[in-house]
């Protein structure tokens, strides 16, 4: 039956409909990739498919190009639809969109996936020949009859997957088609190289400048400054360099060989009496009685068993020398993974190592020396000098010996490991600048502390951490106070696999490695609204026992405030203790390098503006644009996050007095004393202020307070500090206001009046008498007054403000509630229904939270997402391989840091925990069991009985 006009009409208009989806697909599936930020993507052909087992690998480029000549589709629409929701409309000779709900087969199933599995099920599964090489010959390989006819049916695999889907072929691809050519960088990349993030490249000379130039035209001539940026230090075994590995003779060293083994072979023919060894021409000949006869003729008698000649023994000495110094070479050496930026490196040029401290602009003021070694260096040196002795081009796995390689390439260069640690520039001009730090994502957490089974091998155990430190970038070796040698890794794969290295490979000897040592964080909450029953507290907060020790004391003023004086009873300091915002606490972290910046720049400004200092170096730079917003938008946000938890948070921002430890730290000082004004931290750009005399022993002891707290001498985390007052308590000033009053010039008691800090009075007073001219007797009471108070300024008394400053903040951190914090793996785990039951019993013995559960779509596996602490990891991921018998893998990241919501000195205290935990409460306290195990291993004092509550034996046998 013919179709009507409407029908027609509506099925005409149903196929547009379907055309402009098919072809409007790119632009959406384009701004969806833009939203996601996706970077990677098979579409974009920077991913590779791969099998390592069987040495295969493609892109998605390799089917575009081959089915767009079958198909005769464009290979551009190809490349965007093999990858993702599309299939093939046989009927229309169409790509369409929407696969999944139509129930069809996706172009990459299609294409790709049933391709490769027919070949497997051709070659492995039902070793078809004659449907093998159908594949072979429509495939257009060429494979060789022995590896048609191998029994192994991988070997058959290899050859054919090999040819068809070249792995080496597929990565170089990618590599040439999507990493940018060295002459693509853009100027910014090369400021951010040659820059740090606060300086500004304006502030560097200009030949510094002109360096520029040299980095974006990435030129090669002999003219053209050599740069390049060392990245690592890799290990290579000696006999895996390219001069000590054999190599194919040529066709003259085998016709010259050939010569010499005709000639022995006649020598020999020849007669016993005639025989000289060839080999032994150029060396001594000893002959049977018992003279020896050097090569030149002459000859020397050795006394029967008796010492040998002078010559004969200089020989001796000689190849003894050479055999120990055979014996201490190395059997690894470092190869530098260089990039070069600018010029040609040539075997036998000379070249400059810059330090990471290294400052052109020291060069034009003839401040620098260069050294040839790191141990040539003095404390403000940072350049050392080499020649270049081997170079060496990257091929796979080996090394190609080479004279020289010009820019744009990336290369080895041997020699350096007495130079570089780990990374470093190389230049051939002193005025290059020292590149930025090396980022790295991975930040070791897991320190353990080494030490040789035998004694006298430590001299091999300093070596072989020296080498391993330089092999890895990710670990970091340390001696600490207490001598022992430490290594701080990543993790517990990483911590073995470096134990491995030293055993087996660096140090070569036993060792004895200690319990992992992992961090804690000290911190204080606000006080707790429930009790250990989970029962609301009415009355009043609850009191520990540690904070019941404070209640008679004097210098506690109420929970959290202290009031401390020196030892000289000269100076009064109150500190208030409280807990920082978890807001805050979480931005100063993301912020440390910021941090750092505006530590810098404080620096910079107090070295200045102070005349009074002696200059250490640091000068006055130009800072970023860029730096300034940076530092302005972390001001406002963290302005906003103090706001936003309540009134008194408000006008915090201006009254930072410094942040800690380490001036970087997650914890705060406040400064709010009455009628002190100092200037903020912000202020980088030097506006007027006064600060105290000792301003920075208040600082001094907030920073060594922070870096130890008193419960297990680890670093505080979210505690604010705040100076509330700051006076002295010194006569002497008394005395100095009197003599003013007495005193007939009302200059002087103008300037009395209006200085806001004594010890400034004191200087100024002095400055007035010794201008005028004429001897008063007040002037000589004042400088009596001065000169005894000018000992004191610098003298013991600084050193009191500081210990006072630390034991005031550790009491008043004292008085509130105490948390230790743990740090804490994010895990993510895979695994069946069968053994979530397992998988989630581990979890829980090792106090683990669960976070997600839930399963993969189209699948019958369940994604795990749990939280671990990191003390609680060690022997996780083969505890859980066992118990679940291999089907589940964990996978563990460091995430966040943890309050452990439990106080290290609780006892019970309410009838409701009396019943609950009983009077002993010797319940498992792990709060209590962290700190203690971590003050047993620093040496301090831990408070726990042997033996509590003991009982009397009673005797089985009765009394007769």
């Amino acid at each position: 039956m013919a179709k009507t006009s409407s029908q027609t009409d509506g099925a005409g208009q149903e196929k547009e409909k379907s055309k402009a989806v098919s072809n409007d697909w790119t632009i959406q599936a384009d701004d969806e990739d833009e939203e996601r930020n996706i970077f990677f993507s098979p579409t974009q052909g920077n991913v590779v498919f791969a099998s390592a087992y069987d040495g295969w690998g493609f892109t998605l480029n390799h089917f575009a190009d081959m089915f767009s000549k079958k198909l005769g589709i464009k290979k551009e629409v190809l490349q965007k639809t093999l990858w993702g929701d599309f299939y093939l409309n046989s009927k229309t000779k169409r790509i369409m969109k929407g696969a999944q709900s139509k129930v069809k087969k996706p172009l990459f199933v299609q294409f790709i996936l049933e391709n490769i599995w027919a070949v497997y099920e051709s070659v492995s599964v039902n070793r078809d020949a004659e449907m093998t090489e159908k594949i072979v010959k429509s495939l257009g390989l060429k494979i060789s009859p022995r590896d048609m006819r191998h029994n192994d049916p991988r070997m058959k695999l290899q050859a054919i997957m090999g040819q068809w889907l070249s792995v080496s072929r597929a990565v170089l691809d990618v590599v040439v088609e999507k990493l940018p050519s060295p002459l693509e960088i853009s100027e910014d990349r090369v400021e951010k190289l040659m820059c740090s993030q606060s300086q500004n490249f304006l502030s560097f000379p200009k030949a510094t400048q002109e360096l520029k130039d040299a980095f974006i035209s990435c030129s090669t001539s002999d003219n053209s400054p050599v740069i390049l940026f060392v990245s690592k230090m890799f290990p290579v075994e000696r006999k895996m360099l390219p001069q000590f590995k054999q190599r194919p003779l040529s066709e003259a060293e085998i016709q010259q060989r050939r010569q010499q083994a005709r000639q022995r072979h006649l020598e020999k023919m020849s007669g016993p009496t005639d025989v000289v060894n060839e080999k032994t021409k150029d060396e001594e000949v000893t002959t049977s009685q018992g003279s020896t006869v050097t090569s030149n003729g002459t000859a020397s008698a050795v006394n029967g068993g008796g010492a040998p000649s002078v010559e004969a023994n200089g020989i001796a000495m000689e190849i003894k020398a050479t055999k120990k110094e055979a014996e201490e070479e190395a059997p690894t050496v470092f190869v530098a993974f260089a990039r070069i930026y600018s010029g040609t490196v040539k075997k036998g040029q000379k070249l400059y190592v810059l330090g990471p401290k290294h400052d052109p602009s020291q060069v034009e003021e003839g401040a620098v020396r260069v050294g040839q070694s790191v141990d040539d260096l003095g404390t403000h040196d940072h350049i050392t000098a080499f020649t270049v002795s081997d170079l060496f081009l990257f091929m796979g796995r080996e090394l190609e010996h080479m004279d020289d390689i010009p820019a744009g390439n990336i290369l080895g260069i041997g020699g350096l490991e007495d130079h570089i640690l780990k990374s470093g520039t190389v230049s051939s001009t002193v005025m290059c600048p020292a590149f930025t730090d090396f980022y790295l994502d991975a930040s070791p957490i897991v320190r353990v502390a080494l030490e040789p089974k035998h004694a006298g091998d430590m001299v091999h155990l300093v070596r072989g951490l020296k080498l391993l430190n330089q092999a890895d970038p990710c670990v970091q070796v340390l001696v600490q106070e207490t001598g022992e040698h430490v290594i701080i890794t990543a993790g517990e794969v990483h911590l073995q696999r470096c134990l491995d290295d030293l055993r087996e490979r660096y140090a070569k000897i036993g060792l004895h490695a200690s319990s992992p040592i992992v961090p804690f964080r000290e911190t204080i909450i606000n006080p707790p609204k429930v009790d250990m029953v989970n029962e609301a507290v009415q009355d009043q907060p609850i009191k520990t026992a540690r904070a019941k020790e404070f209640e008679d004391d004097e210098e506690v003023i109420e929970t959290g405030l202290v009031e401390m004086y020196t030892t000289n009873q000269k100076c009064c300091i109150r500190i208030r203790a409280v807990s920082l915002p978890d807001a805050v606490t979480d931005l100063l972290e993301q912020n440390v390098n910021l941090l750092k910046t505006l530590h810098g720049l404080n620096r910079a400004k107090v070295y200045g503006q102070n005349s009074k200092v002696k200059d250490t170096g640091v000068k006055d730079k130009g800072v970023k644009d860029t730096v300034l917003e940076a530092l302005s938008h972390f001001k406002s946000s963290l302005s906003k996050a103090f706001t936003e938890e309540g009134k008194t948070w408000t006008d915090v921002i201006d009254n930072i007095w410094a942040f800690g430890p380490k001036r970087v730290g997650p914890n705060v000082l406040l400064n709010r004393v009455e009628g002190y004004d100092r200037p903020s931290v912000w202020d980088i750009q030097g506006s007027e202020g006064l600060l105290r005399d000792f301003d920075s022993n208040i600082v001094s002891g907030f920073q060594l307070a922070t870096i130890a707290g008193p419960l297990c001498e680890e670093p505080l985390r979210g505690v604010c500090f705040v100076i509330e007052k700051w006076e002295y308590l010194d006569m002497s000033y008394a005395k100095l206001a009197r003599i003013s009053e007495s005193e007939s010039d009302p200059k002087l008691t103008d300037l009395l009046s209006s200085s806001v800090e004594k010890n400034l009075i004191i200087e100024e007073v002095d400055e007035k008498c010794n201008d005028s001219d004429k001897e008063e007797d007040s002037c000589e009471e004042v400088k009596d007054v001065i000169k005894p108070q000018r000992k004191r300024e610098y003298g013991p008394f600084s050193g009191q403000i500081i210990s006072c400053v630390i034991a005031g903040c550790r009491k008043a951190f004292q008085t509130q509630p105490q948390r230790l914090m743990v740090a804490m793996y994010k895990c993510n785990i895979q695994a069946n229904s069968d053994v979530l039951g397992k998988l989630y019993g581990v979890l829980g013995k090792r106090n683990g939270s669960i976070l997600e559960g839930d399963m993969t779509e189209g699948s019958q596996t369940f994604n795990v997402v749990a939280t671990l602490p990191v003390v609680e990891s060690f022997g996780f991921a083969e505890n859980i391989r066992k118990k679940t018998s291999g089907l589940a893998s964990p996978q563990l990241v460091f995430s966040h840091w943890q309050v452990l919501d439990v106080d290290p000195f609780w006892v019970p205290t309410t009838e409701e925990e009396y019943l609950h935990f009983g009077e002993k409460a010797d319940s498992d306290n792990k709060a209590r069991q962290y700190v203690n195990a971590v003050r047993k291993r620093k040496g301090l004092k831990v408070d726990e009985k042997i033996v509590e509550h003991a009982e009397k034996q009673r005797t089985l046998t009765r009394n007769k």
